[in-house]
């Protein structure tokens, strides 16, 4: 019974948690607190701790216990030549210990890697947080944009409706001909197919977007839908700088240019370490060892007795030089040099990657903002030639064919200026994304 309570208070909350209409900020924190690439990607931090953890106590001696049990069988000859017995068994216990003194330099060129790489995993773990921020705007705007098309496909069909209205009343007084209410018709009827069809990409946009959240239960999902009016594109002008400006900003704070530059410091150390094995390596050693003999036949001290008197302790130094590894050192300290050849072109390539996407950003960002500017005279000189049509219409002196025409091309030119303001919008937050501001949408 409590199993199943817990149950059914789960499916409710998970219910819940889908109905309720979702902020931007919202989407991003909870995709960032459930992504699996984000948690596989925190993983590689810890055990970037765990490796800087193991380096730093490669530094502390060791120790080392062993037990040896051993047993002789055989003859021998004795004083008189006769063959006797001469089994034996021997127990042996012993403790050793060592320190590094000199490893070449090994040890602290290993722990300045170690710790190199934590930082750039730690950057790494920051930058597919920013990725998938981006990617969420992005499915968030999307399902914006396709709001506004829905509502855009739902005016056109409550003028089509009212257009239906208006030809009804024009046929009765004999100002038009039946085939022109059958066309009106015809064309309210394709524009309910258009307002289902944006209702169907609308609820694929909002799937997508649920999806990326790792969202339990999509039905229901919805976000709340700021106000973007025509303002939207003077609120978002100041984030469309130079992109010289934005570079070198970007620069100095985006974490997969960080990455690569620290990448490439830990590959100069991990050749430091690779020549540590030309060096000669110190240890300090210390040893404990006793035994116990039993002969057969023979009677001796006991087990304890010759254990403490049987022990003994040594003390000394291990020094070991290199001479000849069939050159596996040489080799080592050959691919070392290699990989900060190659670390030293990934670093390149990010930052000629990161200034051609802000260079795109800033020129899709001006595009669309000169798109959006004649796009809205387009819509309004098209709203004033639907408006003439419609007279001309209602009056009986046009056909439905030119109303339809004048109607159609007032949808597709407030369809091009609401991509093309969407369009500004996510340039604009892409350029403040590489400036390192919150993206919010307000």
């Amino acid at each position: 019974m409590k199993t199943y309570i817990i149950a059914i208070g789960l499916l409710f909350s998970l219910s819940s948690l889908a109905q309720n209409k979702w902020t931007l900020r919202q989407c991003i924190d909870y995709a960032v607190e459930n992504n699996i690439e984000l948690q596989q990607q925190s993983l590689n931090v810890k055990s970037a701790e765990i490796d800087l953890s193991t380096t730093k106590n490669s530094r502390l001696p060791d120790l080392n216990a062993s037990l040896g049990q051993g047993f002789d069988f055989g003859r021998s000859i004795s004083d008189d030549n006769t063959s006797v017995a001469s089994n034996s068994s021997r127990s042996s216990f012993n403790v050793k210990t060592s320190i590094p003194l000199f490893t070449g330099f090994k040890i602290p060129n290993q722990i300045k890697v170690d710790k190199l790489n934590l930082q750039a995993a730690t950057e790494g773990l920051k930058k597919a947080k920013e990725n998938l921020e981006l990617q969420v705007v992005s499915l968030f705007l999307e399902v914006l944009f396709k709001k506004e098309i829905q509502k855009a496909y739902e005016e056109q069909f409550n003028q089509s409706k009212f257009q239906v209205d208006k030809t009804e009343i024009l046929l009765q007084t004999g100002k038009i001909p039946a085939s022109q209410l059958y066309d009106i018709k015809a064309q309210a009827a394709k524009d309910e197919l258009n307002i289902i069809q944006a209702s169907n990409d609308l609820s694929l946009s909002l799937l997508n977007l649920s999806q990326s959240l790792n969202l339990p239960v999509s039905e229901g999902f919805d976000i709340v839908q700021p106000d973007l009016g025509d303002d939207a594109i003077d609120n978002n002008i100041g984030s469309v700088l130079p992109p010289n400006n934005v570079y070198q900003m970007a620069l100095g704070i985006k974490p997969h240019v960080k990455e690569a530059e620290l990448k490439l410091e830990s590959s100069k150390k991990s050749l430091k370490v690779a020549q540590s094995g030309y060096w000669p390596t110190l240890n300090f050693e210390a040893n404990y060892q006793t035994y116990y003999l039993k002969l057969s036949g023979v009677r001796g001290m006991g087990f304890f007795d010759q254990m403490n008197k049987r022990g003994s302790e040594s003390l000394g130094f291990s020094l070991s030089i290199p001479l000849f590894n069939r050159f596996q050192t040489r080799n080592q300290v050959r691919s070392a040099r290699l990989n900060i050849e190659n670390q030293s072109l990934i670093l390149e390539n990010v930052k000629l990657a990161l200034f051609k996407d802000i260079q795109q950003a800033y020129q899709s960002a001006v595009n669309a903002q000169a798109k959006y500017t004649s796009t809205g005279k387009a819509f309004d000189a098209a709203e004033e030639s639907f408006k003439y049509a419609r007279e001309r219409y209602e009056a009986g002196k046009s056909t439905v064919f030119e109303l339809n025409e004048a109607q159609t091309k007032l949808l597709t030119s407030k369809s091009e200026r609401i991509q093309a303001k969407y369009d500004f919008i996510f340039r604009a937050k892409i350029l403040d994304f590489y400036q390192g501001k919150e993206i919010n949408i307000d």
